[in-house]
């Protein structure tokens, strides 16, 4: 059988380890458990996540048993991890809340069925933790001048880093240890950024209990320009379909850059990699059906093979001048706002195209805005019902986001 080591090194996903040698040998050898941590601090998971999401299942199909561990405790304190400011504080039932819509997202990739997946709270038993005790127990096991020599802490020293953050390596590397010793978790991975922590609970094992864990880290998603991939001029993409409909997260997929292919394949799907270096290696125009499939095999994974083939189908009729718009992004605006007509930046902040009439000027003024294909040069351009064909209008922003208006 393939050591799942090699699966994932071979995809490109492992950026360290703490001990390599010995961390392919115990993946060969038994079943193991390890953890990856997630603080809600939000009320969707994001593409960021959905890497780490791949990777449990990876670890899932080869026989290994994945633990969610999602910080209803850490939240409270915030990860300084990548942040040149502090993270905002969020209140208890905010991330209690935050942490209900995660196990949803968690359960598509990810089979708890049986036992063989955990999803467990760092609550459980941070916040029950007796301060003077936890700092003879576990913080005097920690260096305060180790912890200041890692990434995660140095890059806040100038623009300031709270004594509440502070803490945070050393309660990650508490929820390593009870881990540890509570579901005989020997293994924590997560993102290159988390190295330090990882290190940390490693250690901490080590001096507590005498034991043997081990960390492994993974690339971050970024793309040929070094830029985290996610990120779009509108905001994150999210998994939650209500945050990024389906549609948009097809379309983010199928239009990534050329040179980005051949990583997203390896990484976000479970293709093999023959076919993905069949795809990757298409040219010119060709390579456009090798993005298609990325965006559909993401999709179908994250909204279901329905979604895909709705998202599929509407991203087609757009570029082939069909009639499938289903899946399409729209709004439903009343007759009455256009009887006496409406301005064209007033309709672009209605349908959320644009935040304000300043971003929608400057969007006509770059040449950045189509109404059926024409392009708008007007400003000042007032649309009223003889605009709509059958009621309908297609706007389309730039070479990708496209918005469907109906009149109702």
């Amino acid at each position: 059988m393939v050591n799942v080591y090699d699966v994932l090194q071979e995809r490109g996903f492992i950026e360290q380890a703490t001990h390599e040698e010995e961390v392919r040998e115990l993946l060969g050898k038994e079943s193991v458990t390890f953890y990856i941590g997630f603080d809600p601090t939000a009320d969707s998971l994001h593409v960021g996540h959905f890497l780490q999401m791949i990777t449990m299942s990876h670890m899932q199909r080869a026989g290994h048993r994945p633990i969610v561990l999602l910080g209803g405790g850490t939240t409270m304190v915030g990860d300084p991890s990548g942040k040149t400011e502090m993270r905002k504080l969020l209140t208890q039932e905010q991330i209690q809340s935050n942490a209900e819509k995660f196990k949803v997202q968690f359960s598509k990739l990810i089979d708890f069925s049986d036992g063989k997946a955990l999803m467990v709270d760092n609550a459980d038993w941070l916040l029950g933790l007796n301060y003077i005790s936890f700092l003879r127990d576990i913080g005097r096991h920690f260096s305060i001048n180790r912890m200041l020599s890692a990434e995660c802490y140095k890059g806040r020293l100038e623009t300031g880093l709270t004594f509440l953050e502070f803490n945070y390596m050393v309660m990650q590397s508490y929820d390593f240890l009870e881990l540890y010793k509570r579901y005989n978790c020997k293994m924590q991975m997560g993102g290159n950024d988390q190295w330090s922590n990882i290190l940390g609970g490693v250690d901490l094992i080590r001096k507590v209990e005498g034991g043997s864990a081990y960390g492994l880290t993974f690339t971050l998603l970024t793309t040929s320009e070094g830029k985290k991939m996610g990120k779009t001029e509108s905001g994150a993409i999210w998994l939650d379909p209500e945050k990024t409909p389906p549609y948009d997260f097809y379309q983010y997929w199928r239009n990534v850059d050329d040179r980005d292919v051949e990583k997203c394949l390896s990484l976000l799907t479970f293709l093999p990699m023959e076919e993905v270096r069949r795809l990757s290696s298409l040219k010119g125009a060709e390579i456009n059906h090798a993005k298609e499939v990325l965006a559909y095999e993401v999709t179908k994974m994250v909204h279901g093979k329905e979604e895909a083939d709705k998202a599929q189908a509407a991203a087609k009729a757009l570029f082939a001048g069909g009639s499938d718009m289903e899946a399409v992004p729209t709004t439903e605006i009343p007759r009455s706002r256009v009887k006496d007509g409406i301005g064209i930046l007033d309709l672009l902040i209605d349908v959320g195209l644009t935040s304000s009439k300043g971003e929608g000027r400057r969007l006509v003024q770059q040449g950045g805005l189509y109404l059926e294909e024409e392009r708008v040069d007007d400003i000042e351009l007032m649309l009223s019902e003889k605009n709509f064909t059958d009621g309908k209008l297609m706007i389309r922003k730039g070479k990708k986001v496209y918005h469907l208006v109906k009149l109702v």
